[in-house]
């Protein structure tokens, strides 16, 4: 694809953000549309967003849990990038008016970086030692696809249909803890809405962690010291609309919480 048309898309995909509107899937305009081209659209639209004075301050690997896949037809993980934008606050309210579109919440176990990992060749151990702390997560997706009718390079080129997401308060040593075995309870409106274990993604949190700087490091660009890395969905993804309340619990970690507004 060529570099206009990359940009185009890329521009598309900001005014859909800026406007909370939805696009007609890429994949169905572009039918030679590859990953690779979904990367370069995913960079264009995160250069508008920093020429806003958004900063990326971490990254995220998506669609590694077989029930994300099945929800949404995506049958291998995607990635993108975490901007200051998209922080709030553990306990937050979440407007969704004027800032969302087809919101969805999923709980995550995320990872504070202490050193840089670069692919490719970097396997589950060295994200250990290259980690400073986990955290419950919820990653708020929001594709920017209508009705999410997303193939790979959709989500790819939407930047891993990144919303906002919600660091709990308590950060622990993953050294300390059976990462695949963490189980999490996940809570819609006070009421218990489903678990999961770090075994739903890619069987261990750090082998997520590991295939996103491979991936990553396929077009050069490492994950950094100091950065968030959100590892992929436990549980299915929940639809939330305002008034809705989420929290959720990891298991000897902490929890984490937000409403809708």
């Amino acid at each position: 694809m060529d570099e206009t048309r990359i940009r185009a898309l890329g521009d598309e995909l900001y005014s859909a953000l800026c406007n909370q509107r939805t696009l007609a899937p890429l994949t169905s305009r572009e039918a030679d549309l590859c990953i690779e081209d979904a990367y370069h659209i995913s960079r264009h639209f995160l250069s508008r967003r920093l020429e806003a004075g958004e900063q990326v301050i971490g990254k995220k690997i998506g669609v590694t849990s077989a029930a994300v896949q099945e929800m949404l037809g995506v049958f291998q993980p995607d990635f993108g990038f975490l901007t200051s934008a998209m922080t709030v606050a553990d306990g937050a309210d979440i407007p969704i008016a004027g800032h969302l579109i087809q919101p969805r919440a999923e709980g995550e176990i995320a990872f504070r970086l202490k050193h840089d990992l670069a692919g490719p060749g970097v396997a589950e151990q060295e994200v250990l030692a290259a980690t400073e702390s986990i955290m419950p997560c919820f990653e708020i997706v929001d594709s920017r696809i209508e009705n999410w009718n997303i193939k790979i390079q959709d989500t790819v080129a939407d930047n891993a249909s990144c919303g906002v997401f919600v660091l709990g308060g308590n950060e622990v040593d993953p050294r300390d803890h059976d990462l695949p075995g963490l189980k999490m309870n996940i809570y819609k409106n006070g009421q218990f809405h489903s678990a999961g274990l770090g075994s739903a993604v890619q069987g261990n949190p750090l082998t997520a962690v590991a295939w996103l700087a491979n991936t990553l490091g396929e077009f050069e660009i490492p994950l950094l010291a100091g950065e968030v890395i959100l590892s992929g969905s436990l549980a299915p993804l929940i639809p939330v609309a305002a008034g809705d309340r989420m929290s959720l619990e990891i298991e000897g970690i902490g929890t984490c919480r937000c409403q809708f507004v």
